[in-house]
């Protein structure tokens, strides 16, 4: 018995001796080695970091709202990003829980982490609702895996594979299109929801893209999804604790079911598409394209697992809607508080594409509409925060970073420097990319929209053709006007969005 006491008070003692290591030596440390290399920041808080002093600036600015001309989001969605450079610089160290987070502002020290092919800054895996969101695809897996799922699943992206999807957008739009003219045909102008109308078209394009003729199962996935997706958001600004995902929480409950349910619904499409394989083949769209690369030859293992092809399907299919719904919102928002743009391309459109419905060849045509979508993304990028994580004891930009911090790079905070962009960083100038991306600024990998570099989305020549065909389809039949309703609060869960929709007075033009 008393040997029995002693093992358990070692242990204790041990355990008590590693957290106070963890959560008090070692912050004091590190805060101390960057402020001798000049990175100061908001201090350290036991436990807790600096989770507190965020809630409390979010919890200031609640309900604020911007003018309709107002782009500059920063102060109402991330004040402690915006309060903590005008204090500390644009590289300043702040802390999440005990671990340290090292805020990247400089466009060039951005550059050199994204661009970066030897591992030393893979994706930060932190919050593990995060990772049962998306999956552990290709956005979230690193090195070796990294490469097998990108090789299986790249064929499916190329521009020729993209063409041919060009008539499924359309056919998907045309039909969200005939349900606003029913509308309008009662009455001369109606109100119509903006982001919401995208979420369920966008949805409806990557279901029929990436699951065919199992589109409608595809939807049941979003909708388990979009739940997720907030239940995930809700945890970003607590301390992860890993003994608490596993007890039985309301909403770890809830996130279980949702969980199981998506992982449920892709199982039965791979198991219906297997079981059709012999007749039909695996299909065309992206399931099958990657069924197809994943089929073992000769006895080889597959390369990719059953399990590593539900986590892809679960990737493309929230970043193949949820990202490009929010470009169409915002680009919808632009062209209403700028008629004169909306004009132009409405005039670019017509002339390219009549009264066609646009496809591959038209699209490429489109250049002030596609200028146009790129000043939407700078301004309104979807993502408006990626980070990644120090493997080692760093160099990076002059500044030594300790292994495990994590390297937050804000998207939106780049997009708005007024030394990348110049003087006019803040204001809708679609001609600034009147000669390409890399000559739009001073630098040429600003636009981060993508992020860039070699882990760059793989996606964004699909939502970039989807885009550019929905807007190119609206301007063909209806003039926006935004609504007196609508209220500009820009919001971020995970990406970003109107806090209170977009509503939209849409008018059917004459033939």
């Amino acid at each position: 018995m008393g040997a029995a006491w002693m093992a358990a008070a070692a242990v204790l003692a041990t355990w008590a001796f590693n957290a106070l290591v963890h959560l008090v030596w070692r912050p004091r440390a590190v805060a101390r080695r960057l402020r001798a290399q000049g990175v100061r920041g908001p201090g350290y808080r036991f436990f807790n970091g600096n989770f507190g002093e965020i809630r409390r600036l979010q919890a200031g600015i609640a309900g604020a709202t911007l003018g309709v001309g107002d782009h500059d989001f920063i102060p109402i969605v991330h004040p402690h990003h915006r309060n903590w450079i005008s204090l500390y610089g644009r590289t300043f160290l702040y802390w999440s829980g005990a671990t340290p987070n090292v805020f990247l502002g400089d466009v060039n020290v951005v550059r050199h982490v994204l661009f970066d092919r030897t591992g030393l800054y893979p994706k930060n895996l932190m919050n593990p609702h995060l990772c049962r969101l998306l999956g552990k695809g290709l956005v979230l897996t690193d090195g070796d895996d990294w490469k097998r799922h990108r090789k299986v699943v790249h064929p499916a992206f190329s521009m020729d594979k993209l063409k041919m999807m060009t008539e499924t957008m359309s056919t998907c739009a045309r039909s969200m299109m005939s349900e606003w003219e029913a509308q309008l045909a009662k009455a001369g102008g109606v109100e119509i929801e903006l982001s919401r109308q995208f979420e369920e078209l966008t949805a409806d394009v990557i279901s029929h893209t990436a699951f065919g003729s199992s589109y409608k199962e595809g939807r049941q996935v979003f909708l388990a999804q979009r739940e997720l997706q907030i239940l995930a958001f809700s945890t970003v600004f607590s301390v992860q604790i890993p003994v608490l995902r596993y007890l039985p929480t309301e909403k770890n409950r809830r996130t279980w079911k949702l969980d199981k349910q998506v992982r449920g619904m892709l199982m039965d499409i791979i198991k219906s598409r297997l079981a059709t394989k012999d007749t039909a083949g695996y299909g065309n769209d992206l399931l099958g394209l990657m069924l197809e690369a994943c089929a073992p030859e000769h006895g080889e293992t597959p390369a990719l697992s059953m399990d590593e092809i539900i986590d892809e399907c679960k990737t493309f299919f929230f970043a193949g809607h949820d990202t490009t719904s929010h470009l169409l919102t915002w680009a919808s928002f632009l062209l209403s508080t700028h008629p004169e743009w909306q004009d132009k391309l409405r005039e670019e459109v017509r002339r390219e594409c009549g009264d066609e419905e646009p496809n591959g060849e038209t699209l490429n045509k489109l250049k002030l509409v596609n200028m146009f979508l790129l000043e939407t993304l700078r301004l309104y990028a979807p993502v408006s925060i990626i980070q990644r994580k120090a493997s080692s004891d760093l160099d990076i930009g002059g500044i030594r970073v300790p292994e495990g911090a994590i390297l937050t790079i804000s998207i939106a905070t780049i997009h708005r420097d007024k030394e990348v962009w110049g003087e006019d960083a803040d204001e809708f100038r679609p001609e600034r990319f009147e000669n390409g991306v890399t000559r739009a600024a001073k630098h040429p990998n600003a636009l981060l929209s993508f992020s860039s570099g070699p882990r760059s989305c793989i996606g964004q020549n699909f939502a970039m053709i989807e885009a550019k065909a929905v807007v190119a389809m609206i301007l063909q039949r209806f003039s926006l006007e935004l609504s007196p309703k609508y209220v500009h609060a820009p919001m971020d869960v995970i990406t970003l969005r109107p806090r209170h929709g977009l509503p939209m007075l849409l008018k059917r033009l004459e033939a």
